[in-house]
């Protein structure tokens, strides 16, 4: 009998993890950061007519969802087509990468995207489009440790596995180091920034072509990861936050910074965001300057 409620007692605890799983967004998302969805999309999302210069905003989410940082970038980044004149389409639908729909853009975003969300064909046209001249801008969670299973983008456009950030969110001081960077323009020598700070395996700097723009200050927060019995170090030492790099006849933009909502009301990243869509799209350049090749 004692046997029989002890199951009986595990049993339900196990359902109401389940149920919790399913109905709460923290429990869900936890859930979904250690156990990504393997869903992939076949039907395109109907695009507008959209006048050049036109960005793709990508938020779709296999893994852990950054719900009101998706939420606040998306709605800073209307802002910014807005006030620039440019056209701006916004989908979590992986099916939209294919050739015929990539060539209406300029720039692709993928904001806070996660958990490997495009089949091999997607992949394909993605990277295709990239190599082909398209600009590429990724926030936060396009750099974390759930895009691994693509090489070719854990390597060649971030640079360096994701290894982790400690618990709790920290303000620390983010330091430009190219302010002359057209992808930083309007960005102040340095601020404090609130955030959840991503770690690497390395530093990308001295990769070939590799432009550091910004880098995160370790005197300025906790870099230890602690958890339950766990209490690991996630310094890097030289610590980039932003950088860029060449592929191909692309331009790729790389930023660890924008986990809370709050990161995209920030003047100083608000400002970054702008001049790095604008910088990897080529939007202003005259022939002659995008001809140039990638800066």
């Amino acid at each position: 009998m004692r046997m029989t409620r002890i199951l009986a007692w595990f049993a339900a605890c196990l359902l109401a993890l389940v149920v919790a799983a399913s109905f709460h967004p923290f429990v869900r998302n936890v859930y979904r950061a250690f156990r990504p969805s393997g869903h992939y999309d076949a039907k395109p999302p109907a695009v507008p007519e959209l006048a050049d210069p036109a960005v793709l905003v990508f938020t779709k989410t296999n893994g852990f969802r950054h719900v009101e940082g998706i939420e606040a970038g998306v709605d800073a980044l209307r802002g910014i087509a807005d006030r620039r004149g440019w056209s701006l389409f916004h989908t979590e639908n992986g099916a939209v990468f294919q050739d015929a729909i990539l060539a209406r853009f300029r720039v692709v975003v993928w904001l806070c995207t996660s958990g490997a969300p495009l089949d091999p064909d997607q992949r394909r046209a993605l990277r295709g489009w990239i190599e082909g001249g398209g600009g590429f801008v990724g926030i936060h969670a396009a750099l974390d440790g759930s895009h691994s299973s693509w090489q070719w983008y854990e390597k060649e456009v971030v640079g360096a596995g994701f290894t982790g950030h400690p618990i709790e969110h920290q303000t620390a001081t983010v330091t430009v180091e190219r302010p002359d960077h057209p992808a930083m323009l309007g960005a102040g020598a340095s601020w404090e920034h609130l955030d959840e700070w991503y770690s690497f395996a390395r530093s990308v700097r001295g990769d070939p072509g590799v432009d550091v723009l910004a880098s995160v200050d370790e005197s300025t927060y906790d870099q230890q990861f602690r958890l339950l019995w766990i209490d690991q170090s996630l310094s890097m030492g030289d610590h980039p936050v932003i950088w860029t790099r060449p592929l191909g006849g692309g331009r790729a933009f790389l930023s660890a910074l924008g986990h809370r909502a709050s990161a995209y009301g920030d003047p100083n990243y608000a400002a970054i965001l702008q001049s790095a869509v604008s910088w990897a799209g080529r939007i202003g350049e005259t022939p002659t300057e995008a001809q140039q090749g990638v800066p």
